[in-house]
């Protein structure tokens, strides 16, 4: 498969005034990302909505990116949920000739055990017609994958080829880039420790930040993929105010603020998402003004 080392960017689904997937701009994000550095681009994840999509929409969306994009990155496509045979459902529909990977949650709400989550995903492996990434993230499933559980399934399931940690905690994903085979993929899925994971040992990102400053965050991390540090962490600490600001209210509250601002979509969720409030937006606003390496 192609190589998902590097930036990837977990890509927004933008709504017109009246509430229906503005395709336009999409597609004006996805050039963004192509135009700028990214390496791959992640759709109908969390940042994407996707739990307020209807199947009909998540396959204008998907349609939408791939025709935008031509195959000239890899396309990473979101399918979870904590009904494992819906999972397998949706997994059997996937085009192997569209799509690279999916990147798959850990089941939310039901919370269940770590021998559950290994045999969910076990199941998933065994369905899937392309690799699978694994998605832990604690703050929105309740349910943290333990490090041991994540390489019991790097070790057991080798259609399984990596995981987005996204738990925000550098020493769980240390003890992950230690423990998992070599060749098992560790991406932070959290853009404030993106850059210590990487001079760790991890292999990239999927980043939220990374495709409203693409070239910048994506210059960042190859920086430090090479060992770059200094001029890596010089770029790092340009970008940490507006890192802070995008989740200050929520994902994707603030990356559409953003992009709201740069002029590439309007600033439009779905309930029960809000948009940020006046004061944060113009916080932003004023990153965006400032920052001299933003991609306009």
């Amino acid at each position: 498969m192609k190589s998902l080392l590097g930036t990837g960017v977990a890509l927004v689904t933008p709504f017109t005034a009246q509430g229906t997937v503005d395709t336009a701009a999409l597609k004006r994000i996805v050039r963004y990302q192509l135009d700028n550095g990214i390496n791959y681009l992640v759709v109908l994840g969390t940042t994407g909505e996707s739990v307020t999509l209807s199947t009909e929409e998540k396959t204008i969306v998907l349609d939408t990116v791939l025709a935008e994009n031509q195959s000239q990155v890899p396309v990473v496509l979101g399918v979870g949920g904590n009904d494992t045979a819906e999972v397998i459902r949706q997994l059997k529909k996937i085009d192997p000739q569209q799509i690279d990977a999916v990147l798959s949650v850990s089941p939310m709400y039901n919370k269940p055990t770590q021998e559950g989550i290994f045999r969910h995903f076990e199941a998933v492996a065994q369905a899937s017609p392309v690799p699978v990434l694994l998605y832990n993230v604690p703050g929105r499933t309740s349910s943290n994958m333990a490090p041991e559980t994540v390489v019991r399934i790097a070790n057991q399931c080798p259609n399984i080829i990596g995981i987005k940690e996204a738990a925000g905690d550098l020493v769980q994903a240390l003890k992950l880039i230690r423990a998992v085979p070599k060749d098992f993929l560790v991406i932070s899925g959290d853009d404030m420790i993106a850059l210590s994971m990487v001079l760790a040992g991890g292999h990239g990102v999927i980043s939220v930040i990374g495709e409203g400053l693409p070239k910048a965050f994506s210059e960042m991390i190859r920086l430090g993929l090479n060992g770059e540090v200094n001029r890596a962490f010089a770029l790092h600490y340009q970008m940490m105010p507006v890192i802070d600001y995008i989740f200050e209210e929520g994902n994707p509250a603030g990356i559409k603020a953003l992009f709201s601002v740069i002029g590439l979509c309007s600033n439009h969720l779905r309930l029960p998402l809000v948009p940020v409030s006046p004061a944060l937006y113009e916080k932003i606003e004023i990153f965006v003004n400032d920052f001299n390496a933003i991609e306009r």
